[in-house]
């Protein structure tokens, strides 16, 4: 029985970055199947349907479902598969892997950090290919598309996590990796910012990461350094990349720490500049600070550090490190060295330097937030609707167009997700209506955990799976997404 659904006198904005036009869609079982003015779909596919719904767009916005290409969703998918959070925001598809975390390969019952920002229990899928069958298995709300991570790769394969990998250990990840393309990964993820792969030299990060481009992949990374070294790490990024052959993603670009702030006026051009001669992207949160497991080096005395969580002392989760460490009489990275292991928000960002990289041609927009905190960064439920209320509605950064292109067409093209990200005919039918004069992100660092407003209705592989009084469908649709390095129009 063919399921239908028109959308009806909406304000088109396909995800391409051109002007949006009112029209109608129509999608039909789990992809597009027309766009057109309004009333001008041809009455023989509607004809086709043996049910119709239709939905009245007037005044609102119909736009492909958004792609967050930053998460650490990977356990998330499994143990919460209503994925609330996400479709909540209009997001349709989730990447998860990055900054070289991921479930797979690793199999474990006392995962480590920076491997347990993902949770205690998942870790129990030795492949891709196992974990792409629980994602099928648990069927969640949205898609999920996966990066095989290093530091993952790392901790299975080796040793001494203190020294490059050896020749064998770099064969033995390398198989790994091919395995995970093989299973449709979309690439690696590396973390050389974590101290569990920061002894990783250029030999062990290319020996991977050249698999992944053999395989048509792309190779996402959390830098060595965004704070005062952030210029030569940005430097071997790229190297990494070019010299492996694949395209590279620079994730969550920031300047961070106060000494940094304003050298986005710096990095910005150096990345422009090696674009020039290699294909680079990257993504970023619209919020000034960031969150990770707790670490007593970035405690600094100067920025805002909020505790997300602790495990010995989680009455102190909500609170700021500074005044649990006046109420211990103690210094606060004291206080960082007693709360751990936990986790941590860091006010470490400027707000012009944020607005210079969501503004910039090159980004994406990425939630990276960590559903397994107890009280998590609120960009977890409000990223999304962030940029489109601030850096658009409010602040005029950029054209709406513009803003639904970085959570779309330009994320499917860097992430080689042929077949998604636009609102085009024989497109999978992932969609987003909201109200462009109501839409706005709730969720605040005292009160994470809110639905934003003006998310309408979501639809996730021609399945209506959200509807704006915070409802989600009984019928998950999403599944897991493998590689398509199909044309892309986006």
């Amino acid at each position: 029985m063919v399921q239908a659904t028109l959308l009806k006198n909406g304000l088109i904005v396909d995800g391409s970055g051109q002007p949006g036009w009112t029209g109608d869609l129509l999608m039909a079982d789990e992809r597009i199947v027309a766009l057109a003015t309004p009333g001008q779909i041809s009455p023989a596919l509607l004809a086709n349907a043996e049910s119709l719904t239709e939905v009245d767009c007037t005044e609102q916005v119909i736009a492909p479902g958004f792609i967050d290409v930053h998460t650490h969703d990977d356990a998330a998918v499994l143990d919460a598969p209503t994925m609330l959070p996400k479709l909540s925001q209009g997001i349709t598809t989730v990447i998860v892997g990055n900054c070289g975390i991921s479930l797979a390969p690793v199999v474990t019952d006392a995962p480590s950090a920076p491997l347990s920002l993902l949770g205690r229990l998942q870790f129990r899928h030795g492949s891709m290919a196992e974990y792409a069958a629980a994602v099928d298995a648990a069927r969640p709300a949205v898609n999920v598309a996966a990066l095989m991570g290093h530091t993952a790769l790392r901790m299975r394969h080796m040793a001494d996590l203190r020294q490059p990998a050896n020749a064998q250990e770099r064969e033995a990840m390398a198989a790994d990796m091919q395995e995970a393309m093989a299973a449709g990964a979309l690439g690696l993820s590396s973390g050389i910012f974590y101290n569990e792969a920061y002894a990783a030299d250029m030999d062990e990060l290319v020996a991977v990461a050249s698999v992944a481009a053999r395989n048509g992949g792309v190779y996402a990374t959390h830098i060595r350094d965004e704070l005062a070294g952030i210029l030569p790490a940005l430097q071997e990024a790229a190297l990494t990349a070019k010299q492996s052959g694949l395209p590279l993603v620079i994730s969550h670009h920031k300047c961070a720490g106060p000494a940094n702030w304003g050298r986005t006026r710096e990095t910005l051009p150096l990345i422009e500049q090696l674009a020039r001669g290699q294909e680079i992207g990257m993504d970023v949160y619209p919020y000034t600070a960031g969150s990770t497991v707790l670490r007593e080096d970035l405690v600094d005395g100067i920025i805002d550090i909020l505790i997300t969580g602790s495990q010995p002392h989680p009455e102190m989760g909500g609170r700021y490190l500074g005044d649990i460490a006046r109420e211990w009489g103690v210094s606060q990275q004291e206080a960082a060295v007693r709360l751990k292991p936990g986790g941590a928000c860091y006010f470490q960002m400027r707000e012009d330097d944020v607005e210079r990289v969501i503004a910039h041609p090159l980004s994406m927009i990425g939630s990276d937030g960590l559903p397994h905190d107890e009280r998590p960064h609120p960009r977890l439920w409000g990223a999304f609707p962030r940029v489109l209320a601030s850096y658009w509605r409010d602040k005029g950064l950029l054209e709406l167009e513009e803003a639904v292109h970085k959570m779309t067409g330009l994320s499917a093209r860097r992430f080689r997700l042929g077949g998604r990200g636009q609102l085009q005919a024989g497109y999978m039918a992932d969609v987003v209506v909201f109200d462009p004069q109501r839409v706005r992100d709730l969720a605040t660092f005292e009160q994470p955990q809110q639905f934003s407003e003006g998310i309408e209705q979501v639809w996730v592989n021609g399945v209506s799976s959200y509807t704006r009084t915070g409802r989600a469908s009984a019928n998950r649709a999403g599944r897991f997404v493998r590689r398509n390095n199909g044309p892309q129009t986006a």
